[in-house]
């Protein structure tokens, strides 16, 4: 699934080719897109038309075009797969076309959502006062966000009482970081992924978001990390990232900064990639 740096790329995208243009139709070629709609593909197509699209809008992982002067947002989901893509009209239409966006001026272009997987969609919410969509309203703030509050970040993460890994993926405690950047940032801050949060004191939190930061930030410089061809931008072109990264998916290849071989251990449904020399396991209590 897309990360922060991923999805933040695509909503720069759809902020230069999407935000202030309005929907002349939508057209919603397979249900399964828009199931978190409830209301169905018809009502989330007719809601749609007519409507200006405000700027796009990111919290985390999340992503969102505001419907101006209507109080709700297009909510997307990503998934595994997802993509929104910027295409010339004459464009031919991707094998898995889910949803097609056509707008009311003279640009040539329309937005469309693929999917090979179908475990993304779209989906129209209410907004919160804030101008979150209602249903992302629990998100907490992500460390690129200007407002993001470093001490609350510290003293959540020490109430918390879990292991490190399990809080930077906890989107309550803070957003956008996926299994791919928080392997990188613990890599940088040479600490293992099952360190308990309790033993975190406020200069080990301030190194850990300093790295969080910038692998981000040299992440999203890049385009983001693709693996493949399902992650790409709005103009169909994929992120580099994974070419720099340092922990996650090297197996058996040497640390960077001391040789040893680094190893991937299961976890919950993932996979951990460390180095067992500069990120030692933390001992267990007898």
């Amino acid at each position: 699934m897309p990360e922060l740096p991923e999805v933040e790329v695509v909503r720069r995208g759809l902020e230069r080719w999407v935000g202030g243009r309005t929907v002349a139709e939508a057209e919603v070629l397979h249900p399964r897109a828009v199931r978190r709609h409830l209301a169905g593909a018809d009502d989330f197509a007719h809601r749609l038309k007519g409507h200006r699209f405000g700027t796009p809008s990111r919290r985390g992982k999340y992503l969102w075009l505001p419907l101006a002067d209507t109080g709700q947002s297009v909510l997307a989901h990503l998934g595994m797969s997802g993509q929104l893509l910027v295409q010339p009209h004459a464009a031919p239409d991707e094998k898995h076309l889910r949803v097609r966006v056509r707008f009311a001026d003279e640009l040539g272009t329309e937005l469309r959502f693929v999917d090979q997987r179908t475990f993304g969609g779209l989906s129209l919410h209410d907004n919160t006062p804030e101008g979150l969509p209602d249903v992302i309203a629990h998100i907490a703030r992500d460390p690129l966000d200007p407002v993001f509050d470093d001490e609350v970040f510290h003293q959540a993460l020490r109430r918390k009482r879990t292991t490190i890994k399990r809080a930077l993926l906890d989107q309550s405690l803070i957003s956008g970081v996926g299994n791919i950047y928080a392997d990188e940032a613990l890599w940088r801050s040479r600490l293992h992924y099952e360190r308990p949060t309790a033993t975190f004191t406020r200069p080990v939190t301030a190194e850990l978001l300093g790295h969080v930061r910038d692998v981000m930030n040299a992440a999203l410089d890049v385009g983001g990390t693709s693996f493949d061809s399902l992650y790409v931008n709005v103009n169909g072109e994929s992120g580099y990232f994974d070419r720099s990264l340092d922990a996650y998916g090297r197996e058996g290849l040497p640390c960077r900064r001391c040789g040893t071989p680094m190893l991937r251990r299961p976890w919950m449904n993932r996979s951990s990639y460390f180095c067992p020399k500069c990120q030692r396991a933390p001992r267990v209590s007898s």
